[in-house]
């Protein structure tokens, strides 16, 4: 006797619908539940229809956390291939990069390698793409960055890129001064404008204090080190040395809720086309 499924497995098929949120990754716990955990948790919130599924780029942090944690996260390549093999035709990608640089560039390419893997597969851009997304940036860290005083400056630490799209930095300053909050600043770790620049317009301004928070996913490794660590070339130290007042405020942008507002959105965008 042959047994009849409610459904065959073709119409199952087509119902598996996986959103793969890809992020450099960290290896700090706490910052990873604060907000790699908290924008996935978002984006299935906004979104309970679809398996939210978890990738990251860095393969230093995948292969630390094996040895570590023994803990086994997926880079995009792995993550998208476990999805073709369970039966998900329907994968959108979204990347939690800020910009659209270097790393962002390499997932793309990766994920075009899958497009006959699919029968719909999307992906999403980082989150200052659009000149929007600058303005509600810089409204989001108005309220989240806050600075009450005329004597403080804030400094914000963005990564960095020798990509083109490093020049993100220097249109998110912009916009943040033409929205007034002039005594905003961004700065790169690993790029232009680098600390010493900074420095020299905090100077010619003649602020006392300065609030220093990453422009960074997660508060990880270059928030605890080169921005807060006790190095003498840590951002803190060299601020101090220069005679600045310096306070902390240690939260990755994935904290905020704007944030994770702001990615679930252009993932609605991005269904919607």
């Amino acid at each position: 006797m042959i047994k009849i499924l409610p459904m065959n497995i073709e119409m199952e098929k087509k119902k598996k619908k996986a959103i793969l949120v890809v992020s450099f990754g960290t290896s700090y716990h706490e910052t990873r539940k604060k907000t790699i955990k908290a924008c996935e948790k978002r984006i299935k919130d906004h979104f309970p229809e679809y398996e939210v599924k978890r990738a990251f780029t860095s393969g230093m942090i995948i292969e630390k956390l094996k040895q570590r944690d023994n803990i086994y996260i997926d880079n995009p390549k792995e993550a998208l291939k476990k999805l073709y093999k369970e039966g998900y035709q329907e994968v959108i990608v979204q990347p939690l990069h800020i910009i659209n640089g270097s790393e962002f560039h390499d997932l793309v390419r990766t994920v075009k390698k899958f497009r006959n893997n699919f029968r719909n597969l999307k992906w999403g851009n980082a989150l200052l793409s659009k000149t929007a997304d600058y303005f509600d940036v810089a409204k989001i860290l108005k309220t989240e960055v806050e600075n009450n005083s005329k004597e403080q400056a804030v400094l914000l630490m963005g990564h960095g890129s020798s990509h083109a799209a490093n020049s993100d930095y220097a249109a998110l300053d912009y916009v943040l001064k033409e929205r007034g909050m002039k005594d905003y600043y961004v700065g790169a770790v690993e790029g232009y404008p680098e600390i010493k620049v900074v420095i020299k317009q905090l100077k010619e301004k003649k602020y006392k204090k300065i609030k220093l928070a990453p422009l960074m996913l997660v508060a990880g490794d270059h928030a605890q080190n080169d921005m807060i660590g006790e190095d003498e070339d840590s951002w803190k130290n060299i601020l101090e040395n220069e005679g600045f007042e310096v306070e902390v405020q240690l939260k990755g942008l994935g904290e905020y809720e704007g944030i994770q507002n702001k990615y679930a959105a252009k993932l609605r965008s991005l269904l919607e086309k």
